[in-house]
Order: C-alpha cells, then sequence, then structure tokens
C-alpha cells in the first residue's frame, strides 16, 4: 500500500497545469441519435503547426501555444474539412466537431498516412495499438501468429510433438496476461494451452496491448499485462472477404468473413474458418513429426443493434481443433507400437453485451455476459488427460461524470461461475469457483496530468476475500513527451495440469502440490515516450520498465529433482524485470522503421536455488522495415528477431548421467512479405525463419519415446526450418449507408 499512498501524494503535487483543448470528430448522420467517431482524422493548429490524431473513439487532445488566438483546422479521408478559431477563452474546453461526406464535391482531400502500429495517446495506461493493417504484413493464420511483427509480447513453442504456443509478456507465462475479446474473458481455463489456434488473424480488427495490471473493470487476473482483442464489426467489415493460404509444409486454410445490415438498426457479421495439415514431415530425421498433422474448424457469428435508447452485441463462437502428433510411425490407434499425440479441443461459447442510454448526459448502464462449455482429451504416449469447462460470466458497469468530463467514474458488479473437470493419469483437480465482486473507478482527466485509481473485492467461496487496487497515472511533461506510471495488485487460482499440460510430453514423472492457493502479485512500473520530427517525418522513441513481486505463486520445478515436475507453493522469492527501448521512424509515406531492445530478468526457487526461469532469453533485438509504393499497390515488409541465451533444464540422459549444455545458444530469426494489390484483390507470397535455422535434437531420448529419459519440452528455438508461403485476399466493400 505504501507504493499507493506514494502514487497519490504525487498526484497531489502536480499543479503546474497548461491550457488544453479537446474534442471528439463524428461524421454526420442523418439520424441525430447515431454518432460515429472518425479514427485517425487530423486536427492541427495553422500558427503553431503542431497537431494531434483522433483515437478509434474519435477524441483528441491538443496542448494550445502561448499565442492565441489560432486556427484549428479538422480533415480526414473522405471528409469535407472543418475549421474553427481558438481564443484564450476555449482554453480547457471541449469541442464536439461533425465532418460532412465529399461525395458530391470534386476536390480531394489528402490526409497523413496512418500508423499500424502506434501507442494509444489519449489513454492514461501504456496501450499498445495493433490494427489490422500491421496484421497483414505477416501470415498471421491465427492468433498465435499475430505478433510476429510486434516486440512486446513473444509466442514460444511449449514442446517439440503437440504443435502448442503460449504467449509470453514480461517473461512472464501467458495465463498471467489477462486476454479478452472485446472486453469479454478469453483464453481461460482449458482454453488456455490450445486456444491461440482457435482465432483467425482475418478476422481481428485490432489488438491492444497493455502493460501491467489493467483497469479494475476488467476483472483481478492482470498480472502481467492485458491483450484486448476487436474482431470486425457488422456494421463496418467488408460484405464479402476471402482468404487462401498454403505453405510448404502442406498447411492450408482458408477463412471467409461477411457484414451486413439488417434493416436500419441491426446488423450482422459471419466468420468461418478451416484449416488442415495432411503432410507427414520429418526434416531432422529423428521419427517424430515436426509439425503435428490435424485439422481446425471455426466459426463465429454476430449481430448489434443500434437503437435510440439502448444498444446491443450478441452472438455466438465454435471451433474444433484436433491435432495428430508423435512419431511418424503413429496412425491415430497404434498407442502401444509408437509414440502417438492426440489432442481433440472442442468450444463453444455465447455472448452478449448491453448498453443504456440514460437522461443524465454522459451516463450509461452497460452489461456483459458470456457462457461457455470447452472439452480437452490429450494423449501424450501412454500418458492421458481429459478435462472439461463450464464457465459463465457477467458484468455490471455504470458510467457516469462528476459535474463534467474531468471527473469520470465507474463502479459495478461481476460474477464468475467455473466448474472445471481434470484428470491427468491418477491424479484429479476438479473444481468449482463462484466468484462475486464489485468495483469502483475514478479518472481524472486534467489538461497535463490524468488518473484512474480504481479498487475492486471479490469473494472466492474457497479462498475468501480477495482485494485489488490500483493507480495508473500519465503526466504531459510538454505536446511530445508523455510520463507514464503504475501500480497494482492481480491474482489468479492455478490450474497446474491444463496450464502444464504440455509437460506431458516427457518421461518424468508429476508431483502434483500439496494445496492449491491463489496467486497474488504486485507490478510497479512505467513507461516515457517521446515524439520527434526529423526532416519533418514523425517518430517517437519509447522506454518502459516493470517489476512484478510474487507473493505468492504454483513453482513449477524441474531442478528439485531429476527424475520429476515438482509443483509446489512459492517458498522464498519470484519475481520479474522486463525493459524495453522502442525506436519508431516513419521515412516518408512510404518507409517505416522500428527497433527495440527488450532485457528480461526472471527469477525464482527453482530447486531451492533463486535461479532464471528456463527458457526465457535475457535479452532479444528486434528490427522491422515496412515499405509502400506511391501507388500503393506494393507493399513490402521484412522483420528480424535476435534471441540471446536462456537458461535450461537439467535432464537424465540414458545410460546414465546429465545433460551439459546449460545455456541455449544465441540465434536469430528472419521473416519477410511481399504483397501486390489489383483492385479488389490481394496477393502476397512470404517466408518465415529464412536463416533456416532450427534447435539441433529438440526431443531428448527420441529413440525409447517411453523411457523415463524421454524429454520432448526442452525446445527453445525452432524444430522446423524455412517456411514459405503464399496466399491471396479478396475483399468487397459494404454498400455505404444511404442518406434519409
Amino acid at each position: 500500500m505504501k507504493y499507493i499512498i506514494l502514487s497519490l501524494a504525487f498526484l497531489a503535487c502536480l499543479n503546474g497545469v497548461n491550457a488544453q483543448v479537446k474534442g471528439v470528430v463524428f461524421s454526420h448522420s442523418a439520424d441525430p441519435t447515431q454518432k460515429n467517431p472518425i479514427y485517425n482524422a487530423k486536427v492541427r493548429l495553422i500558427q503553431s503547426r503542431e497537431g494531434a490524431y483522433t483515437e478509434e473513439d474519435g477524441t483528441f487532445d491538443l496542448i494550445l501555444p502561448k499565442i492565441l488566438p489560432d486556427t484549428m483546422v479538422i480533415s480526414a479521408i473522405g471528409f469535407v474539412s472543418d475549421t474553427v478559431v481558438v481564443t484564450k477563452k476555449d482554453r480547457f474546453a471541449g469541442f464536439q466537431i461533425t465532418l460532412f461526406s465529399d461525395q458530391l464535391l470534386p476536390e480531394i482531400i489528402i490526409a497523413a498516412k496512418r500508423s499500424a502500429h502506434s501507442i494509444l495517446r489519449l489513454k492514461v495506461l501504456h496501450v499498445e495499438n495493433i490494427s489490422s493493417d500491421e496484421l497483414k504484413k505477416a501470415a498471421c493464420c491465427n492468433l498465435s501468429e499475430s505478433f510476429e511483427t510486434n516486440a512486446s509480447v513473444d509466442v514460444n513453442i511449449t514442446d517439440a510433438v503437440s504443435g502448442a504456443k503460449k504467449i509470453q509478456m514480461m517473461g512472464l507465462d501467458g495465463v498471467y496476461t489477462q486476454i479478452q475479446f472485446e472486453n469479454i474473458p478469453y483464453l481461460r481455463g482449458l482454453e488456455s494451452s490450445f486456444g491461440l489456434n482457435s482465432m483467425p488473424g482475418t478476422w481481428v480488427e485490432s489488438i491492444q496491448i497493455t502493460k501491467g495490471t489493467g483497469n479494475v473493470v476488467n476483472g483481478y487476473e492482470s498480472m502481467a499485462g492485458l491483450v484486448n482483442i476487436e474482431l470486425k464489426k457488422p456494421n463496418e467489415m467488408e460484405r464479402l472477404y476471402l482468404n487462401g493460404y498454403v505453405n510448404r509444409f502442406g498447411r492450408a486454410e482458408v477463412n471467409m468473413n461477411s457484414g451486413f445490415r439488417i434493416g436500419k438498426k441491426w446488423s450482422s457479421g459471419w466468420f468461418a474458418h478451416a484449416s488442415i495439415v495432411p503432410l507427414v514431415v520429418d526434416e531432422n530425421n529423428d521419427g517424430f513429426r515436426d509439425i503435428p498433422n490435424g485439422s481446425n474448424l471455426a466459426f463465429f457469428n454476430r449481430y448489434k443493434y443500434q437503437g435510440k435508447k439502448m444498444e446491443a452485441k450478441l452472438g455466438f463462437n465454435a471451433y474444433w481443433d484436433q491435432r495428430l502428433g508423435g512419431q511418424t510411425s503413429f496412425g491415430g490407434t497404434n498407442f502401444t507400437e509408437a509414440y502417438g499425440v492426440l489432442i481433440d479441443s472442442r468450444h463453444i461459447d455465447v455472448f452478449a453485451k448491453t448498453g443504456f442510454f440514460l437522461k443524465k448526459p454522459l451516463h450509461s448502464i452497460g452489461i456483459v455476459y458470456n457462457a461457455k462449455y470447452q472439452t480437452v482429451d490429450a494423449t501424450f504416449g501412454m500418458r492421458q488427460f481429459k478435462g472439461t469447462e463450464k464457465r459463465g460470466y457477467v458484468n455490471a458497469i455504470y458510467d457516469g461524470i462528476i459535474n463534467n468530463s474531468t471527473h469520470k467514474f465507474k463502479v459495478g458488479a461481476s460474477g464468475v461461475y467455473s466448474d472445471i473437470k481434470q484428470q491427468m493419469d491418477t491424479l484429479n483437480d476438479d473444481r468449482l469457483e463462484i466468484v462475486p465482486g464489485v468495483f469502483g473507478e475514478y479518472t481524472y482527466s486534467g489538461a497535463r496530468l490524468s488518473a484512474v485509481a480504481g479498487l475492486r473485492g471479490d469473494y472466492h467461496n474457497i479462498y475468501g476475500f480477495q482485494y485489488a487496487p490500483r493507480l495508473h497515472l500519465k503526466y504531459a511533461v510538454t505536446e511530445r513527451l508523455d510520463l507514464r506510471g503504475t501500480i497494482g495488485k492481480g491474482w489468479r487460482v492455478p490450474n497446474y495440469m491444463i496450464d502444464n499440460v504440455s509437460l506431458l510430453a516427457t518421461g518424468r514423472s508429476w508431483i502434483a502440490p500439496d494445496t492449491i492457493s491463489p496467486e497474488v502479485s504486485w507490478n510497479v512500473g512505467g513507461s516515457v515516450i517521446q515524439r520527434f520530427k526529423l526532416w519533418k517525418n514523425a517518430g517517437s522513441i519509447t522506454a518502459d520498465f516493470y517489476h512484478t513481486q510474487f507473493e505468492n505463486q504454483m513453482i513449477v520445478d524441474r531442478d528439485a529433482n531429476i527424475n520429476a515436475i515438482v509443483f509446489t507453493s512459492l517458498d522464498g522469492t519470484s519475481y520479474s524485470n522486463s525493459l524495453q527501448v522502442e525506436l519508431a521512424y516513419s521515412a516518408g509515406k512510404r518507409f517505416d522503421f522500428r527497433f527495440a531492445y527488450k532485457w528480461l530478468d526472471v527469477k525464482a526457487m527453482y530447486g531451492g536455488i533463486l535461479q532464471s526461469k528456463v527458457m526465457v532469453p535475457t535479452h532479444r533485438g528486434f528490427f522491422n522495415l515496412g515499405y509502400k509504393s506511391r501507388n500503393k499497390r506494393w507493399l513490402v515488409d521484412g522483420t528480424v528477431s535476435v534471441f540471446g541465451e536462456s537458461r535450461l533444464p537439467q535432464n537424465a540422459l540414458p545410460g546414465g548421467g546429465i545433460t551439459s549444455d546449460g545455456f541455449s545458444q544465441v540465434y536469430s530469426m528472419v521473416s519477410g512479405q511481399i504483397t501486390h494489390v489489383f483492385h479488389k484483390w490481394e496477393f502476397y507470397v512470404g517466408g518465415e525463419n529464412l536463416g533456416n535455422y532450427t534447435q539441433r535434437n529438440p526431443i531428448i531420448d527420441a529413440e525409447n519415446p517411453f523411457s523415463s529419459t524421454f524429454d520432448a519440452t526442452r525446445v527453445w528455438a525452432p524444430v522446423v526450418g524455412m517456411n514459405i508461403y503464399a496466399g491471396f485476399r479478396f475483399s468487397i466493400e459494404q454498400p455505404k449507408k444511404e442518406e434519409m
């Protein structure tokens, strides 16, 4: 609590505030109850030559110059520009600006280039935005491949036989990052290990990455960060979108999206995905499939209602993922003759979001509902896992202001119901969780200083009352320099089986924990963002540092016993330090550069000694280059990632002895893609791991897969070599809504 007291004292001392103007930009609509915000509209002051761009909700803010009056120009592609004279009387004022379509005018409006990757400047929290344009720079077939051009999130292969992947933030496992689909919990429980493959990247409109603990409104599980996935909206997405993909390993897939309006108030979006991996690939000749065979089917349907007094979003999502891996001689049934991996994951969920506009201005009530059913059956050789989960979630939020929009508040209540059953060999972990909670959040939006302070309390039917305070600060030192700070507490109940199901791909036995208790951590950190102009082109330098300290944690100890994996509660220290520095620069309208360096220090008590977590590189370098031709028909993108050494677990070797390589090697990954745009078509060809780097002998004792020394989980680099792929995108835009 001492960090919160110091932060509040800091908040009270920052009274020096310069003048600022805020506003929101809408597009004109014949229906006065419908207000459609314009994203990336350019707002600039002619005399001072300063400017800003609107966020996705249409909002903007500008630090006013000392010399006034000045003329503010608002422009956006497809709209007639507007001007507003700003005087000294408008200091700290708010504007609501409406732009009209330019369809009836012959003039052409030229606007600045839209950034595909950016830090959302108006957010108090450090939020990194990845747009759909950024996702197109790589193959991006599913969520596990959506972060290839991003330095903040790492995606790691969990083992060499199942093809499963997990994300990491700040060097911590993905279970400590709260993942949401439009503020609805996603990839929780049984979904956490194999769910990243369940959502195609072509469905995604944008991804927001928040470092540190998120807002209390979103829940209590954000410990290292928060990833929010925004899917394409029915009233804005393409009338028809098709995507086809194939790579040299035989993987093929097709994606289809379609959005259309139903009357004046309803709209609907349909999404479908199918993929298959039919070829048996064993390029390192160890007798095991380098890539599991299998298929994936996914379907998503959503609806949107926009009325005068309320709005609603509802839909459902279903997928089926089946994989067959292991030895190349395994055919799906001969488990006693060959080492085989079979994974069958099935999921269905329904969701709804309703919002009610109250008579009092800027006051509303929103309610989120979600129900999910999930099953996972996984077999690794002679070891089996079976899991079933029924989950329900509701979150009700009252949103309002105090006197004016400078002071905002949110209060509400949430509830989580989780009935999860897990069985692995002779171990069982069945649990029924009921967690009601309440929360409150206050937001102060000053000219320079902004703050979000929140507190939530939740009562767990097994573990009792838990609390989570959080505080976020943002201070605009100048118009181009922003400081952010955050501190907060998060907690979660671990599911040691599904969280570590890939560790079944080893001959080691499991020693289950004596007791299971909530994992609790505090996260404190901040960021500095300096924007600049060099040769009339925009750039930015971002540096952030975050420290996560665990009060309690489920430790997966691979050092205490060479023949077993020990699950135990933390006895001692566990922490994570993460430092990242990133430079972004746009050289004209055609070139974009991004350089990043990340340092990770993640340690806990393993084998009774404070040492680094296994398979987490201490250093990582990142470089991304994007090019767009003058006619915008050719797009070229390339990414280079360099991974430093990481500590490896010790493993027993056949015939006695243990592994001698205590650290992994330094290696690099190179990927690139070329896209050609032709009318409604886009054709692309690209490559991943173009340096053809692979880990030698990723499986220990592959000749004896049923022995105690077999281990396919000591993976720190790619298992397969260079991948070449090609594909197409075809889209027909949705017809514009006719003016009434």
